[in-house]
């Protein structure tokens, strides 16, 4: 059979690629075809109309909304969140084979997408979200909610470390730069300089953090209605001081708003300019006053408590955290455990602001987050050359592979063992991650970069000590992985001598 698949995940790095492999290594095992879109960080260019024509059925793979979904209307298709094909490609494809099997034929599905009717398994029109109707509301929000921090997750990249290459060079009295010391006279010989213009165009950067984040829940929540009243929302919590959580309440605020109005019905003199003007207008009001006036004040002083509560932090209460959020980070592997530790560490970070200088707490916890999330990988991958034989031949290959993947913050790099051992590899991942993370907080390292592993290592205050942690993280998850596998597994006996066998 021939097959087409989109696969999404919410930071667009890791899952949304391994699942894309493990389909087409799926289809090659099968003897089938398939193309597939990654609707990635780094784009992929989009199935040809060639292609989705010819296909028997279309494979979803996806933990958000699948960009231009309109695209496969009438093909019978299979929608799996992005994990199920890295898990078990195989079963996805049958899943696909089967629906393409049962589908009506070609003249009938056509009539039933003329019709608005779901041939089987549903026919593929485009939604305001990944969620369907049918989700509960825990896993509605927590769509909305990844789609607006996959967004968000580049600029905190991008900008992030930016701001760490300008400390780095022009030492942390670069953040008093002012953006005339650039413009009106650039020395390209002077460090000095070359600091205030990477902290400059980093704090730039961030200055996009909360009101995109914003800007995509409301997108989620209500396509593209809800941008602007979004993106209004976001400016409108920093203005007022609420930050982060001032963004993600402005973001389900705006977006339900915007939705409510899209759904109204109104006379058809005035429907088609109520997507470019009038929602937009009156979902920016409504969002508007609601953060300047009502919410704006109460949410600030939230954000300034948690902001104080972080800072207060020492000692054990900083090492349970450490710990605490080391375990979040390997319990799923880049699920959303996994994304909420990374999350609260990245607000950290939001919430110094980039005007910040010297040590912070928030900086060791974003120090904490990537060193536990690096853990499981390397540790895996290290069990697999201590004792080879405790892994098949294909976890021999993806602890190859595992070694890049922790060494640059991939996390989801130990799924594979974790899917084929669960309760084994997750709980001696969680141990090795809780450690790191202990060790990180406790050595006082700190981290300005949201994201690279050990690319960034030149951006880590108290570098060694990180790498430290992080070494004694990927030991204690190998010896974990190797000891848990030995529990109830005998080994097998020798086989007799001929003589001994004989005698018997």
């Amino acid at each position: 059979m021939r097959f087409v698949a989109v696969t999404s995940c919410p930071t667009g790095i890791a899952h949304t690629y391994m699942a894309a492999e493990a389909l087409e290594q799926a289809a090659a095992r099968a003897g089938h075809e398939i193309q597939v879109e990654t609707q990635g960080a780094a784009g992929s260019p989009p199935l040809s109309a060639e292609d989705i024509a010819a296909a028997d059925a279309v494979v979803f793979a996806a933990d958000l909304e699948v960009r231009d979904k309109d695209r496969f209307a009438g093909k019978p298709f299979v929608d799996v969140g992005v994990k199920a094909p890295i898990s078990d490609a195989d079963a996805v494809l049958e899943r696909a084979a089967a629906a393409a099997r049962e589908a009506p034929a070609p003249a009938e599905a056509t009539a039933a997408a003329a019709s608005g009717a779901d041939p089987v398994g549903g026919s593929a029109p485009a939604p305001a979200t990944k969620v369907e109707s049918g989700a509960g509301i825990g896993t509605r929000v927590r769509q909305w909610l990844m789609t607006g921090v996959s967004y968000m997750i580049p600029f905190v990249a991008a900008g992030g470390i930016l701001i760490a290459l300008a400390f780095m060079i022009g030492g942390y009295d670069i953040a008093d730069a002012q953006p005339a010391d650039v413009v009106e006279g650039f020395d390209p010989l002077s460090a000095t300089e070359w600091g205030a213009l990477l902290f400059l165009t980093g704090s730039a950067v961030f200055g996009f953090l909360v009101p995109v984040l914003a800007g995509f829940i409301a997108f989620a929540i209500a396509d593209r209605p809800g941008l602007v009243p979004g993106f209004l929302g976001g400016a409108a919590a920093v203005t007022v001081g609420a930050g982060f959580l001032g963004g993600l309440v402005a973001g389900f605020l705006a977006g339900f708003v915007a939705l409510g109005l899209t759904r109204l019905k109104v006379p058809s003199a005035i429907r088609s300019i109520m997507p470019v003007v009038v929602t937009p207008l009156v979902a920016s009001f409504v969002t508007g006053l609601a953060m300047f006036v009502v919410l704006g004040r109460p949410l600030a002083a939230l954000m300034g408590g948690l902001t104080d509560w972080l800072g207060s932090l020492t000692g054990g209460s900083l090492l349970l955290l450490g710990a605490l959020l080391g375990a979040m980070m390997a319990f799923d592997m880049g699920g959303p455990l996994n994304k909420t530790a990374y999350t609260f560490a990245t607000a950290g970070l939001t919430a110094v602001g980039a005007g910040a200088s010297g040590a912070h707490v928030e900086f060791t916890v974003m120090a904490a987050v990537m060193a536990a999330g690096m853990t499981p990988p390397l540790g895996l991958a290290l069990a697999t050359v201590v004792r080879r034989k405790a892994f098949t031949t294909a976890e021999r290959e993806n602890g190859k592979a595992a070694w890049v993947l922790g060494a640059s913050f991939i996390t989801e790099g130990a799924i594979p063992f974790a899917a084929a051992d669960p309760l084994r590899v997750i709980p001696a991942i969680m141990a090795g991650s809780a450690v790191t993370g202990a060790l990180t907080a406790g050595f006082g390292a700190t981290l300005r970069a949201p994201h690279g592993g050990i690319w960034v290592t030149p951006l880590i205050g108290h570098p060694l000590l990180f790498l430290a942690a992080l070494a004694v993280g990927t030991v204690l998850t190998a010896g974990a992985v190797l000891a848990l596998k030995g529990v109830g597994r005998r080994e097998k006996a020798p086989a007799a001598e001929p003589a001994q066998a004989a005698a018997a």
